[in-house]
């Protein structure tokens, strides 16, 4: 019973991963109250991974990456970056993959691919670049770099912890990296000679063909004894209707159309909307259509309210939310005029769309209030990179922590998560990041689901499921040999990892993974590093984080994904393969 309880649990969460119906933090939590409530679970088993290092770390590595990022460290790479590659398109993307590699051994690669996004996309337009041949070796350049250290990516940090959960020696800090860089170089060569061949070359469009505004902008006068005279715009009649009015000209003067701004009459409205409806309604509403004209970037930008692009970045406080909860127009003083996900323009009542990682949106407004968008909401704003030049003084004290935190930590004088968490604490006390920004740039999420996700594995072991589903995978594949068990390991983690996220995937298999490494007597801990290395080389959809951020700002189709890397995956799965027996003893006996 509690197998099948287990078993059950994990099938539902599959399919709610799929279908995006919860949270995944919310999505964790129910998986254990649900393992609590029904006995498989104590609840000391249930939280306790909330209370090993693997979380310590995690947090502190957020708050280090938000200190270098604070202090222009990425800024400078982008400058560099510019520089290296004038001339060459080879070369610069040599360069370009080779940065994101080397900053995400040491970084989340989620966050290091949402800070080079503006600056990659400047890069390729000052070089005549299509931003689409540079986006998706970015987003992969930085996913190769998290398999070259302990820290390169949550997966690593994860297994790790489990694996010294089983009473095995955890990894090492740089154990992984000779591997790690066989990955980066076949990657990037891959790259280099087959994948840019494969890659779109989109044109520039426009932003009102990007996002498919109307194919037309009404220019109407509100003439006096309107009933429009009077009303606050947000709450006119022409808003009930379901016209959107993006911009309200009142002499010389540019407003947004805020809750508390009143319409009189005289003004010029710019009103989004099908115009056979506007016609019908121009007579009882008391408006003049003064101009019909094809709605162009020109009509939208004026000389006091910019429109600018704005990527939903991972730790944005957006995420989960809708324009109209997070009342958008009000904190940042912005007009969202429409949303772009994951190639799609979104139309339809935008308002009430749950904003998601990776959401493209047109925002409206003062540069100033654009400009403080990445501090207040999280949102990287696209076609605009700072120009510093070198670190600043605090960028050096950033660096030069993290620095010494990996010395400390991989030397073995202070336990990793000490040595980091001690390297986060002088990061905010020298003033390289504040602590509100420090608190925001810890993804809680993501420190749920693994928490989480580590006690599912417990209740895997615990009840015997995951001895059972070893069992019959054993049986299945071992008279094939015993690369071909493992192979069937890898490959499966490489499958969960496109509804799940790859964090969630590895644990899940590690469990079964192990157990069956038992059965067959092989050594446990080499099966689980094979469990988190295909964890983290699974590039057939672009649902990892990293891919899901360059899709709408590269104008990718799901389909250069599967083309590009799942051709990458597929040469990758037996290079990997063969270099884990050659790292890593598979017999227990051997080590």
């Amino acid at each position: 019973m509690e197998i099948a309880i287990v078993l059950g649990l994990l099938m539902l969460a599959i399919t709610l991963f799929v279908t995006e119906k919860l949270p995944v933090d919310v999505l964790t939590l129910l998986l254990l109250t649900a393992l609590v409530g029904t006995g498989v679970l104590a609840p000391r088993e249930a939280f306790a991974g909330f209370s090993s290092d693997i979380i310590i770390i995690l947090g502190s590595i957020f708050v280090l990456s938000g200190a270098m990022q604070e202090t222009g460290l990425l800024d400078v790479v982008g400058d560099r970056l510019a520089l290296i590659g004038r001339g060459s398109s080879n070369r610069l993307l040599l360069a370009l993959m080779g940065a994101a590699s080397g900053i995400s051994a040491f970084m989340n690669n989620t966050t290091v691919t949402a800070m080079l996004v503006p600056p990659v996309i400047g890069i390729a337009r000052n070089a005549a670049i299509s931003p689409s041949k540079l986006l998706m070796p970015l987003a992969f350049a930085s996913i190769f770099g998290g398999t070259c250290t302990l820290i390169g990516t949550s997966v690593n940090v994860a297994v790790s912890g489990y694996i010294a959960h089983s009473q095995l020696a955890p990894l090492g800090f740089f154990e992984i990296t000779p591997i790690g860089l066989v990955i980066v170089a076949v990657g990037t060569a891959y790259m280099l000679i087959i994948g840019q061949r494969l890659l779109p070359a989109h044109e520039n469009e426009s932003l009102t063909a990007t996002y498919a505004l109307c194919d037309y902008l009404s220019e109407i006068v509100v003439l006096p004894g309107s009933p429009l005279a009077g009303q606050r715009c947000h709450a006119s009649e022409l808003s009930r209707l379901g016209f959107r009015i993006l911009k309200l000209i009142r002499g010389d003067a540019e407003l947004l159309p805020g809750s508390e701004v009143i319409i009189k009459p005289g003004d010029m409205l710019l009103v989004e909307g099908k115009m056979d409806d506007l016609m019908k309604v121009a007579e009882t509403e008391g408006i003049e259509i003064k101009a019909q004209r094809k709605l162009e970037d020109a009509g939208l930008q004026g000389t006091e309210l910019k429109v600018a692009e704005a990527l939903i970045a991972p730790q944005s406080v957006l995420i989960g939310r809708t324009l109209r909860t997070a009342d958008f127009r009000k904190h940042y003083g912005l007009s969202v005029l429409a949303i772009h996900r994951q190639g799609q323009p979104l139309r339809e009542k935008i308002g009430d769309v749950r904003l998601r990682l990776g959401d493209l949106l047109l925002v409206e407004g003062p540069a100033e209030c654009a400009e403080r968008l990445p501090r207040d909401a999280g949102l990287v704003i696209l076609g605009e990179c700072r120009r510093t030049g070198a670190l600043t003084r605090k960028g050096f004290y950033a660096v030069g922590a993290f620095l010494a935190a990996i010395i400390v930590g991989s030397a073995g004088w202070l336990p990793l998560s000490i040595a980091f968490l001690a390297a986060a604490l002088l990061s905010v006390i020298l003033g390289c990041i504040s602590i509100e920004r420090a608190r925001a740039c810890i993804d809680l999420r993501l420190l749920i689901l693994i928490g989480g996700m580590t006690a599912f594995g417990t209740a895997m072991e615990k009840t015997g499921a995951a001895q059972w589903l070893a069992h019959g995978i054993v049986v299945a594949l071992s008279p094939l040999g015993i690369t071909a068990v493992m192979a069937g390991f890898f490959v499966l983690t490489i499958l969960l990892t496109q509804p799940m996220s790859n964090a969630a995937a590895a644990l899940v298999v590690l469990p079964v993974a192990m157990s069956a490494a038992r059965e067959l007597g092989l050594d446990e801990r080499t099966f689980a590093i094979s469990i988190m290395l295909a964890a983290s080389i699974s590039f057939i959809a672009p649902l990892e984080p990293a891919c899901i951020l360059v899709y709408g700002p590269g104008k990718y189709r799901f389909v250069d994904f599967i083309k590009i890397g799942g051709g990458l995956t597929l040469i990758l799965i037996p290079v990997v393969l063969f270099l884990i027996p050659v790292f890593w003893p598979l017999y227990a006996n051997s080590r």
